[in-house]
């Protein structure tokens, strides 16, 4: 094991990520040496940032807690530290499970670990970050926490209640990384469009949304996470007049079948999902669309999810995930309704509607041939420059592939491209010489 060299295992969403690179530029700052993501120690501490939101990433943050533990026992580990979601909410299980672990922190203490190793956390470099990602991208938490109370969910149980940072400190942040090359801005929260209510006592994303665009060196900015429920229509506009923001949205809209957003407590109906879905579409002209369904939910019925089949047959998202549910304790769904949809059927829903969302995402692919489209170069993959329309959002959404040719690209390069071929979820194109 080498001396001052730390481990930092980053597990679950991009929120936790930018957590996980937080800490990295502190203990750097502190004269660590930080390796992300090994697949055996290196150093002599390892701290693992974890997961808690649903049964498979449970798991695969215990299983990774357990394999560090075992470095330890055997003398491959000096220390060992765990932090984030699952220790939030299972921390007195996880020492007793568990105790080879030195300390456990919670999603929101981890500065205490800096103390903890002898070190003090620096507020000057608060804002500073050791990037994972390329340095063209990063992800840009505004909050925290969430004020939701769907039946299925976790999170708030894990993480509280909503937490907005005031809109100075991230467009400071902005700004940071805007000097540092960041040019592509993934906005991320648990519920992006509930900022503000807790700080101004008014949803303010669109005016935080508009005074990002207005700082040089941002040349996109994308949404995620949003909610279908009171959404800031005002967002529209800004859409349409600022073109480095995205025409992107991602909101989860879980189901469409009335009887099944009731039992969710999603506090939208169907009526209400279709007007907005139709005012998106009218007011950001060639918006993207990414949402996120659900199938299996207790009471989930044969004609709910008939309904819901429908329901993407005709809204033809750009983009679509599917999970089936998946009891989580504590949760008001897990206390009130039984998981009466079985394991085998939960599968065949979610199998059936990622198979119509595959049908779906090649026709309007196959529609983008011969279109020209602007491009950020993440990467080369082989004999191809691997790059992202406004479109797509780095790793969950598709990819624009360009074949090398005479003329270099560069990483986090712009580039205009015509589309020249399609498959059911990536593109091919060619770069357009000016």
């Amino acid at each position: 094991m080498k001396k001052n060299v730390v481990d930092l295992v980053s597990l679950g969403c991009s929120k936790n990520l930018v957590d996980s690179e937080l800490l990295a530029r502190q203990l750097e700052h502190s004269g660590y040496t930080v390796h992300f993501d090994p697949e055996s120690p290196k150093g002599e501490i390892a701290i693992i940032n974890t997961c808690g939101f649903i049964g498979d990433a449970k798991e695969e943050s215990v299983n990774m807690i357990l394999e560090f533990a075992k470095a330890k026992d055997e003398g491959r580990l000096r220390r060992l530290y765990v932090m984030g979601c699952l220790s939030e909410r299972y921390l007195h299980d996880l020492q007793e499970e568990i105790p080879q672990v030195d300390k456990y922190y919670g999603k929101f203490d981890w500065k205490n670990l800096l103390a903890d190793l002898g070190k003090a956390y620096h507020p000057q470099i608060a804002l500073e970050r050791k990037q994972t990602t390329p340095p063209h991208y990063a992800y840009l938490k505004i909050s925290e926490g969430c004020d939701r109370k769907c039946a299925y969910c976790a999170i708030p149980l894990i993480t509280g209640k909503h937490v907005s940072r005031p809109m100075e400190e991230i467009l400071a942040e902005v700004r940071y990384l805007a000097g540092q090359g960041v040019k592509e801005f993934q906005v991320i929260a648990q519920e992006l469009t509930y900022y503000g209510v807790d700080l101004y006592k008014k949803q303010m994303l669109p005016a935080l949304v508009e005074q990002m665009s207005a700082i040089p060196g941002v040349e996109w900015i994308r949404l995620h996470y949003a909610y279908p429920a009171h959404f800031p229509e005002d967002l529209f506009r800004v859409m349409r007049e600022h073109a480095n923001v995205c025409k992107y949205m991602d909101i989860a809209l879980q189901h469409i079948s009335d009887p099944i957003l009731s039992r969710m407590h999603r506090q939208v109906t169907k009526k209400e999902t279709y007007a907005l879905l139709e005012k998106f579409r009218k007011e950001v002209p060639g918006i993207c669309l990414r949402t996120t369904l659900m199938v299996g939910f207790p009471g989930e019925t044969e004609e709910d999810f008939e309904e819901l089949k429908a329901f993407v047959r005709e809204a033809r998202f750009d983009r679509m995930g599917t999970f089936a549910y998946s009891e989580e304790e504590g949760t008001l769904a897990a206390k009130e309704y039984p998981d009466d949809v079985p394991d085998e059927t939960k599968r065949r829903r979610l199998d059936e509607l990622m198979r119509i969302q595959q049908e779906i995402s090649a026709e309007l692919n196959e529609g983008k041939v011969g279109k020209r489209m602007k491009v950020i170069i993440d990467r080369m993959e082989g004999d191809y420059y691997i790059g992202r329309s406004e479109y797509d959002s780095p790793e969950v959404d598709p990819e624009v592939l360009i074949a090398k040719g005479d003329v270099p690209l560069e990483t986090g390069g712009f580039y205009q491209v015509e589309i020249t071929g399609a498959d059911d979820f990536d593109l091919y194109a060619r770069i357009l010489m000016p």
